[in-house]
């Protein structure tokens, strides 16, 4: 017998309540607590390359990814995509804009299809004038967020793309692993360092060369890690 439509509510209740519990900033919470923040969340469904957000749109509140990637970017003047951050569950994001901003700085669309937890603007402001403990958790949360653009920014000044790529690959390379399944496609890679695909292809193309590694589709065998490392001079 199929679940009843209200069985079907507590399990998606039940879900979202899992998902909060997973993210640093509602780690800690009681059960009262997690439960009037879930009374102040929606759920949306996105297909891939759907647009979550756009540049100029209004807050809506900030985002919490339940299943699915969400990549968060700038257009640059040129046209190109320039990556912020991808964002996997059950990791939060645009929370800035609870406080600081009405509109989103930047866009966010989906790399695949995605379940997506909105927490609501108003009544999550509200929760946090009765609970102003939140405000906390909050801060940590975001202060992992600037940590990472503070790095993009490191990287980016003078960093050669060689540099940048090994260390791309070598953070998202499981432990005791010797290749990888790129999680994202060569286009969004080439979108977070910063570059165009033809550049990154052709430092794909050297590694290769160089039999540091081998690429086979969107895996990559890791032949001389040592060699790799090698490119991983310190920004000037």
């Amino acid at each position: 017998m199929p679940p009843s439509s209200a069985e079907r509510h507590d399990l998606r209740r039940t879900a979202l309540i899992a998902t909060l519990r997973q993210t640093r900033m509602f780690a800690d919470l009681g059960p009262e607590d997690i439960a009037a923040v879930a009374e102040a969340c929606t759920v949306r469904t996105l297909a891939k390359d759907e647009a979550l957000f756009r540049e100029g749109d209004r807050s809506e509140g900030f985002y919490i990814a339940q299943s699915g990637s969400v990549s968060v970017f700038k257009v640059t003047p040129d046209g190109r995509e320039q990556i912020i951050c991808v964002f996997r569950a059950p990791e939060s994001f645009a929370e800035a804009t609870l406080a600081t901003v009405e509109t989103y700085p930047a866009n966010a669309v989906a790399l695949e299809p995605a379940r997506i937890i909105v927490v609501q603007r108003a009544p999550f402001r509200e929760l946090l004038r009765r609970k102003p403990e939140l405000s906390l958790q909050m801060l940590g949360s975001m202060s992992l967020h600037l940590k990472h653009l503070v790095q993009t920014l490191q990287d980016y000044k003078g960093r050669p793309i060689e540099g940048r790529l090994v260390d791309w690959l070598l953070r998202h390379l499981p432990a005791g692993a010797d290749a990888l399944e790129l999680p994202v496609t060569k286009k969004n890679l080439a979108g977070q360092l910063g570059v165009t695909s033809e550049t990154l292809s052709r430092t794909l193309a050297r590694f290769r060369d160089e039999n540091l590694i081998r690429v086979d589709g969107p895996r990559i065998h890791f032949l001389d890690q040592a060699g790799l490392r090698a490119y991983q001079a310190p920004a000037i």
